[in-house]
């Protein structure tokens, strides 16, 4: 057991000592809302409404964990999506979405060192296919917002693994992705900044907090409060 330190500035590593090897991992996982991109996607399209203030306060008090149950935070979020014309999605896409410093950067490496990449997010599917595509992501698992007649219903559409990708589906997924790869959760690496995303980095064999709330930086085992992601190369050669 290795006592907390800050390798550089911004920079904090525990629980192990630095420099791990990037190939001793098979796959890398992150959340995607404020982690791979700059926005919660979710308050941002309550905007088109009038009601981001409203939303990004559950958000935030979920993100830290105030709010224990992801589901119904999210279900109440998105039932005041009502009436947002579908076309504020892409809007937000263009205007606003932007993938945070380092994110090529450490994906690429990740993708040169043989690693796959999984995206799992409790945000939506709109935001989560394009970015995935953009990197060149191989897996994704995320939220698909209802639709009819070119609006959003204010509910969250069924899909075939379940309805909600909360923390216990994003453990769930890394460890089923694992599976389906044919290696051990000691070789995943997981990154993430709310508190939904613990349950899948308890199980890697690499948590990583990314401009993490509090109970998250805690818990990670490498914490990357300054810079972009690909300050995680600064421990991983």
């Amino acid at each position: 057991m290795k006592a907390t330190q800050e390798i550089s500035p911004g920079l904090v590593v525990q629980r192990f000592t630095p420099p791990l090897k990037l190939a001793d991992f098979k796959l890398i996982a992150f959340d995607m809302d404020s982690t791979l991109i700059n926005i919660e996607c979710i308050d941002e399209i309550a905007d088109a409404v009038g009601k981001k203030a409203e939303v990004a306060a559950i958000t935030e008090a979920t993100m830290r964990g105030e709010i224990m149950d992801f589901k119904e935070s999210l279900r109440r979020r998105v039932a005041l999506l009502q009436g947002v014309p579908v076309s504020a999605l892409q809007e937000v896409y263009d205007r606003r979405l932007r993938l945070n410093l380092g994110a090529e950067a450490l994906v690429s490496a990740c993708k040169a060192a043989g690693l796959k990449v999984l995206l799992v997010s409790g945000g939506f599917t709109f935001f989560a296919n394009r970015v995935k595509e953009r990197l060149g992501i191989d897996f994704a698992r995320s939220n698909l917002l209802d639709e009819a007649e070119g609006k959003l219903t204010g509910r969250v559409a069924m899909q075939s693994w379940g309805d909600i990708c909360d923390g216990a589906e994003k453990r769930r997924t890394l460890l089923e992705v694992a599976s389906l790869l044919g290696i051990s959760p000691a070789e995943c690496i997981a990154v993430g900044d709310g508190a939904n995303d613990l349950p899948m980095m308890r199980e890697a064999g690499l948590s990583v907090a990314y401009h993490a709330k509090p109970k998250v930086r805690e818990e990670a085992m490498v914490a990357i409060n300054d810079g972009g992601l690909d300050r995680l190369l600064e421990v991983l050669r």
